[in-house]
């Protein structure tokens, strides 16, 4: 555990948010901060019928992209930034949520500009395709550009395994069986056998299904944080005073019984905020390839609401709910600094549970539905990225792989699978930022003539035939 800890210290070092920090911040100056064409793209993401080239609708892309990304990250991956970082983590969390709509806005620009079709006339689309795309020449592809391609393609089918499986349903087991009598593993047999049956049915099956529980989950979820805040009233405008204060300033946070230090609480508002947004991660595109969109400008501002709504809204919900109640309940301070290796599911278990009659409930549904969401959510990238490395014939191969790993997740991976989906966050965006930086003077030329200039509806059909490989 140790060597995996030095790992992930080093690749989340200064290196790594420098890097994700600054593409977000450049990449909001590159297109114009399109984040102020945010209530536009929120109205266009509710337009459930898809009007051009495509497999599933505007809000069937961003349901999935959105089961994918609020998991536990949303709860969970707060209280463990908050622990290891302080209050002042969620702060740099919501900052990597403002600045990382830019990325998020931009690397499915990328997407759907350089999607294909494959034998069936399904849209394939992400990282691996546009570094195909995007620098061949004469029918070729340079062998760097190959190289990144086929690197992304095997961290995203590997984090898949890990950061939207195996953690995912983790935690569903452990909120389970702590509330009932039922065994791990027969919780983690039926989560299972729940996602196989999903993920059987293939992108429409997986759409269908987020776009009916991530609304349901993400407003029942957000409605409960509300009500806890009401009932910690006096408590907000302190909450958001420490957040702010811990960010720039390093002190003692709760008396010591949570992480401290300036650079902490970047590095961990920097890691926590990529696993909760996933803005540079390059996990979002894959699924918003498959979008009918008449040009890459429209369904790329529908995708951006997503970093807007996991991290600006449900995360700082979280957060917020949080530090206000360590705050309302400074016995539970001491709880807190009682318990060796804490981890962030007993930090918002013990939060949670301090909130008479909805507290409990709401962290337990949430992090079931959350959960189980980014299982079939991420089996959709895991999918397109086997796809990509192998053809069809290694689809079924990956299919068991999954369920599997759903299973073994559930009965027994700790704190060691939150390290290990760190580290291949990290390996995944590297390849996907080089190239969306490389091709950030596309988007940004483009995102003038469709965004800016007025012509949204322009039809611009990209996607060409894609031989896969066998």
């Amino acid at each position: 555990m140790e060597i995996l800890e030095s790992i992930d210290a080093l690749v989340w070092g200064p290196a790594m948010i420098l890097l994700l920090l600054g593409s977000h911040l450049f990449l909001t100056v590159r297109t114009g901060f399109i984040q102020r064409k945010l209530p536009l793209a929120v109205k266009m993401s509710l337009n459930s019928q898809g009007d051009g080239e495509g497999d599933i609708s505007h809000f069937g892309a961003l349901a999935t992209a959105l089961a994918a990304t609020v998991g536990t990250g949303s709860i969970v991956g707060v209280a463990t930034a908050i622990l290891a970082g302080g209050p002042g983590a969620i702060f740099w969390m919501w900052i990597t949520g403002i600045f990382g709509i830019a990325t998020k806005y931009s690397e499915v620009f990328i997407s759907i500009k350089y999607r294909v079709k494959d034998a069936n006339g399904s849209m394939l689309g992400g990282a691996m395709y546009a570094w195909e795309r995007a620098f061949r020449k004469n029918g070729k592809t340079p062998l760097f550009a190959r190289v990144f391609a086929v690197l992304f393609a095997v961290f995203a089918a590997i984090a898949a395994l890990g950061i939207g499986n195996a953690v995912q349903s983790n935690a569903m087991t452990g909120i389970i069986t702590s509330h009932t009598a039922a065994p791990a593993f027969a919780v983690g047999i039926v989560i299972a056998a729940l996602a196989a049956i999903v993920i059987i049915g293939g992108v429409q099956s997986i759409a269908r299904v987020c776009e009916f529980l991530v609304p349901v989950m993400a407003v029942g979820y957000a409605g409960g944080c509300i009500a806890i805040l009401v009932m910690n009233s006096a408590f907000i405008v302190p909450a958001l005073q420490e957040i702010v204060l811990c960010a720039f300033t390093p002190r003692a946070a709760f008396g010591g019984a949570v992480g401290s230090g300036v650079m902490v609480a970047l590095q961990y508002g920097c890691a926590r905020g990529l696993f909760s947004n996933e803005s540079g991660l390059g996990s979002a595109p894959i699924i918003a390839a498959a979008a009918q969109s008449k040009n890459p400008a429209q369904q790329s501002l529908v995708a951006m609401t997503g970093a807007f709504w996991s991290t600006v809204v449900i995360c700082a919900l979280t957060g917020i709910v949080i530090v206000s109640t360590l705050l309302a309940n400074p016995e539970l301070v001491g709880t807190v600094a009682s318990i060796e290796h804490i981890t962030g599911t007993q930090l918002a278990s013990l939060v949670f549970e301090k909130i008479p009659y909805i507290g409990a409930p709401i962290l337990a549904l949430g992090i079931i539905a959350f959960s189980f969401s980014t299982i079939i959510g991420w089996y959709y990238y895991g999918n397109r990225a086997v796809a990509y490395l192998f053809g069809q014939k290694g689809i079924k191969v990956y299919q068991i792989m999954y369920v599997v790993a759903t299973f073994l997740g559930a009965v027994g991976l700790g704190n060691v699978v939150w390290t290990v989906s760190d580290i291949t966050n990290a390996l995944m965006a590297v390849p996907n930022i080089l190239i969306t930086l490389a091709l950030s003077g596309i988007v940004a030329r483009e995102t003038k003539h469709y965004v800016f200039d007025g012509n949204l509806d322009e039809e611009s059909n990209e996607a060409i035939p894609f031989a896969e490989r066998r």
